[in-house]
């Protein structure tokens, strides 16, 4: 999975990483995208020369932070309409209401968590802006979520690179890793809560009948 991920990179470059991490933060088909494991791998190709640092990390964290804001100003226009539209291949209802319910239960700071929550990631700026939440507050979680989740992913990446003999030999449990703890915090959130662990476990035994 890691070298796809490795070519894809390579093919779009800077440009493309960039496209990647706005579409993931703030538009509908962004759920899908590889956000944490995407910016690690882009970091660690850049301590091998394929592309800048820096500019790939502020680029990152600006591509992070204006994506979220399109996603709340979208969510602010549409209002609680969006709440009635049909699944499609890009939209999904039931990561918007995941996202809604953890928004509900975290407050403001949920766009900052979020960054580190595959599918929520795209969807809690919009649920903030129908939400109306003020922007001020949302622009200061904002950007301390991006510089946190677009900077520190992608040098960690950019650091393993240099400091870490045969780096290459590692990416592919390290980028396992980081989806594996990405995708923790829903699956804790998912148990924890418990009409969510029963509605779980009827699902489990419908297909054990199957």
């Amino acid at each position: 999975m890691h070298f796809d991920l490795i070519e894809l990179i390579k093919t779009v470059g800077l440009l493309g990483v960039w496209a990647i991490v706005f579409a993931e933060s703030g538009l509908f088909f962004g759920f899908f995208l590889p956000g944490d494991s995407l910016l690690f791998t882009a970091g660690f190709l850049a301590s091998q020369g394929f592309l800048p640092i820096w500019p790939l990390a502020v680029g990152c964290f600006i591509a992070a932070v204006v994506g979220d804001s399109v996603g709340y100003a979208f969510g602010k226009k549409v209002g609680p309409a969006i709440f009635t539209k049909e699944e499609s291949l890009f939209f999904s209802k039931k990561n918007l209401a995941r996202a809604e319910h953890f928004y509900e239960t975290h407050g403001g700071k949920t766009i900052f968590l979020a960054r580190f929550m595959p599918f929520i990631r795209t969807f809690a700026p919009i649920v903030a802006g129908v939400g109306r939440m003020k922007y001020k507050k949302f622009l200061a979680w904002n950007i301390g979520g991006g510089f946190v989740w677009a900077v520190g992913i992608s040098v960690s990446g950019y650091f393993l690179g240099n400091f870490i003999p045969n780096a290459d030999r590692y990416i592919l449990p390290i980028v396992g890793a980081i989806i594996l703890s990405s995708v923790f915090p829903a699956i804790w959130h998912l148990l924890k809560d418990r009409e969510s662990r029963e509605k779980l476990l009827e699902w489990l035994a419908r297909k054990k009948k199957v």
